[in-house]
């Protein structure tokens, strides 16, 4: 018998591109020398609750396949016990194995943690935690985290589209927030359009959103977009792909341990899943999360 491990598929990630996945990621699990256990669960809060019993019942190792989601499920399970976690992409945002230099193809993510975990590599990583809850890629709040919260309203168009109604919509009343940043104990008060705080550089599917952020340094890096015209962000949103957005002048960044954000009005999500309403303490804690199947470094 091989390793146990716990597989938590999530059954709507990629538009059903995770379920149609999961034989052949199964498959290379076992191939791989693993045992591997199918996690149960339809929503957030069950996938959380299956991803902790298999935790706390000895499983070498919980494989979240699918998107951000499906991670974000399992990291609330793994931060902090020594249990690795593998990402298998298979979502409609996969940033943090992006970030983490997995490859992009489920049948070959899986074989590459197995090989990491039949000999022993894993990668030792910082992970974000605000309140009781960790993530592992970006929190933000602003513009974005106000055209995800009017995307979740829509009832209609459905899929992906919502979030294009969602931007035009939000678009039209564009306008700064005042938000207090607090960052290692030193306040400042000022208007911004959006604020991301990154434990790794990517979200919302690939925009490199605080290109620098280092999952391994102990630090937040805090991407910081001030006033900004309509105009000018629609010509700025592009430049996220490859992180140049940072040279406009409307931008700044900034490095801090902890991250204390507070304003009116505002919410804030960390791997595209709802957190909580400002004010809110973001936290680097080094050391918490174990990983497979990654790349190397």
């Amino acid at each position: 018998m091989g390793l146990d491990v716990a597989v938590l598929v999530s059954a709507a990630a990629g538009r059903g591109r995770a379920r149609a996945a999961s034989a052949m990621v199964l498959e290379a699990l076992r191939r791989g020398g693993l045992a591997p256990t199918v996690l149960t669960a339809t929503t957030r809060a069950e996938a959380e609750r299956a991803a902790a019993g298999a935790v706390a019942a000895g499983s070498g190792a919980v494989v979240a396949v699918g998107g951000d989601g499906a991670v974000h499920a399992a990291l609330q399970a793994v931060a902090g016990t020594g249990t690795p976690l593998a990402v298998v992409p298979a979502g409609t945002g996969n940033d943090l194995a992006l970030a983490l230099g997995v490859p992009p193809e489920p049948v070959a993510a899986a074989a590459a943690a197995a090989a990491d975990l039949r000999e022993g590599a894993v990668r030792t990583l910082d992970a974000g935690r605000t309140g009781a809850r960790w993530w592992a890629t970006v929190l933000c709040c602003g513009f974005d985290s106000a055209v995800t919260d009017r995307a979740d309203r829509l009832r209609w168009p459905r899929g992906p589209r919502r979030y294009d109604v969602a931007i035009l919509a939000e678009l039209a009343r564009l306008r700064p927030r005042e938000v207090t940043l607090t960052l290692d104990g030193e306040p400042r008060t000022l208007p911004v359009t959006l604020v991301a705080v990154g434990n790794t550089a990517w979200y919302g599917g690939g925009m490199r959103v605080c290109p620098d952020a280092d999952p391994a340094d102990g630090l937040l890096d805090v991407t910081v977009v001030g006033p900004i015209t309509r105009r000018e962000l629609v010509r700025t949103r592009p430049r996220l792909t490859a992180g140049t957005h940072v040279e406009h002048p409307a931008v700044s960044v900034h490095r801090a341990a902890r991250v204390e954000l507070a304003g009116a009005g505002l919410t804030t999500y960390a791997d595209g899943e709802p957190v909580a309403a400002l004010p809110v303490l973001a936290e680097a804690v080094p050391g918490v999360l174990r990983v497979v199947g990654s790349a190397r470094t």
